[in-house]
């Protein structure tokens, strides 16, 4: 779970850097993306990765779900008196739920995007890549379903917020890197990607639906 764990974190921002670039919705910012979009579907080390990444996505979602059907079987019943603020996040005790939501939203997202990259019928810019940029603003911009995706994104990518609160610092717990110099740091650099990171994803959809009005 931790090794997964900071693999798809690191996956995240390199991916967000990329996908900031759809924040320039002219011409030349479109082609821009799908230039980028290709090189991320055809380089072969990129290949390669992406599917290190799929096999990463589907361990971490398996094992966590493992991990709370274990931590239910462990204790089947619960706690007469039980008092979970006091030694825990909110976080850290709905990581099942966040995680299914992120599931969820990673399979919306590959239909959305992901299947239309490789095998849709998008159509091609003036570069002659494919115009996946077309089919984000689109997806975003159209009409109250586009309002409605817009929601969905914004709604998991605070459920990635929530997990990455926990996550992060739990992922070097689990290594056994625990210092009283280091820890607090290491918190703090968790906190910052899991509300900078998130926050920075939100933003590209809920400005493309604005750029509409």
């Amino acid at each position: 779970m931790a090794i997964t764990g900071l693999f798809l974190i690191s996956f995240l921002i390199v991916h967000l850097l990329g996908n900031l670039q759809l924040l320039d919705l002219s011409v030349e910012g479109q082609e821009k993306f799908n230039a980028y979009a290709k090189f991320m579907t055809s380089f072969p080390l990129i290949k390669i990765i992406s599917y290190v990444l799929y096999i990463s996505i589907l361990f971490h979602a398996i094992d966590g779900i493992v991990l709370v059907m274990q931590n239910r079987k462990a204790r089947p019943e619960r706690y007469k008196s039980w008092k979970p603020n006091t030694n825990s996040i909110w976080a850290s005790r709905n990581m099942g739920l966040l995680g299914t939501i992120i599931l969820a939203f990673i399979i919306m997202h590959m239909g959305q995007f992901w299947y239309q990259m490789h095998w849709g019928d998008i159509g091609v810019d003036s570069e002659g890549n494919k115009n996946l940029a077309a089919v984000v603003i689109k997806t975003y911009q159209d009409g109250s379903a586009g309002l409605i995706f817009v929601l969905l994104y914004v709604i998991s990518m605070a459920a990635i917020a929530f997990h990455l609160w926990h996550g992060f610092a739990s992922a070097f717990q689990t290594f056994g890197l625990n210092h009283k110099r280091y820890t607090p740091v290491i918190k703090k650099v968790g906190y910052g990607i899991s509300v900078i990171i998130p926050l920075a994803y939100a933003i590209i959809p809920v400005y493309i639906l604005m750029a509409k009005n």
